[in-house]
């Protein structure tokens, strides 16, 4: 299915007349501000062992490899601007449509873009603490700055690198924010799956918990996903289909 106007037409209806509306929302939603996604044709995968950056394991033996790679995609976010879908998310969060944002990114977007109840399942960088001393935190902002200095930001007790509270391979994803995302997902008579391949779980299995319990999803993406077959609505491409809800929202 396109993004023809009629069907963001039905699609905004379906929006309206939602009871418990909730979102899903995988990398592909910040390639419009610029952000590379992980798994595209355009991926951090094909040319960058993203695996090896967010790996717990290798962040104990050598904190300077994230820090020098994930730069250019997480600390340099002041650059960044919200796109077309972040705003719209927003802005149908701020008119009582939509009562919940899960999502799998990390880049502060959705906060940027003006969304309040933002679930991030695979943890925050608004964070960076000490893995050995208790209590000490560090905001995104200060680390950011340190980071973008060519630095890494370290405790200042013990001198350790600190570690953003970002989900790493290896690490338990966050157990309230799980928690949370699954009862939205089980509240929600309508989810909009954005920019996900649903590969990653259990993220990916958000939308078949809102589908086990009665409820319908719709998925916007430019790439299959398994569960094609059981979206109300397909679309695939997101910049499209987000300026005509814009436009029925103005």
């Amino acid at each position: 299915m396109n993004s023809k106007s009629e069907d963001v037409k039905k699609l905004f209806s379906l929006i309206k007349e939602a009871k418990h509306l909730a979102a899903l929302t995988g990398a592909g939603v910040s390639t419009l501000s610029g952000i590379r996604d992980f798994r595209g044709k355009n991926g951090l995968y094909n040319d960058m062992d993203a695996e090896k950056i967010f790996s717990m394991e290798y962040f104990l033996q050598d904190p300077s490899f994230y820090y020098d790679n994930a730069g250019s995609f997480i600390y340099n976010i002041d650059e960044k601007e919200a796109s077309i879908v972040h705003i719209v998310l927003g802005e149908l969060e701020k008119r009582g449509f939509l009562k919940a944002l899960i999502t799998q990114n990390i880049d502060l977007l959705h906060q940027k873009g003006g969304s309040k109840n933002v679930i991030e399942i695979h943890g925050s960088p608004k964070m960076h603490y000490c893995l050995r001393c208790a209590g000490i935190r560090v905001s995104f902002e200060e680390a950011a700055a340190i980071v973008r200095n060519g630095e890494m930001p370290k405790c200042p007790k013990c001198g350790r690198v600190l570690k953003p509270a970002i989900t790493f391979f290896g690490e338990s994803l966050p157990a309230d924010a799980l928690r949370e995302a699954v009862s939205e997902s089980q509240e929600a008579d309508l989810m909009l799956v954005l920019g996900t391949s649903l590969t990653v779980h259990p993220a990916a299995s958000m939308p078949e918990y809102t589908l086990r319990c009665g409820g319908r999803i719709v998925i916007v993406n430019n790439m299959p996903t398994p569960l094609d077959g059981r979206a109300e609505m397909r679309f695939e491409d997101l910049g499209q289909t987000f300026e005509g809800l814009k436009a029925l929202l103005e």
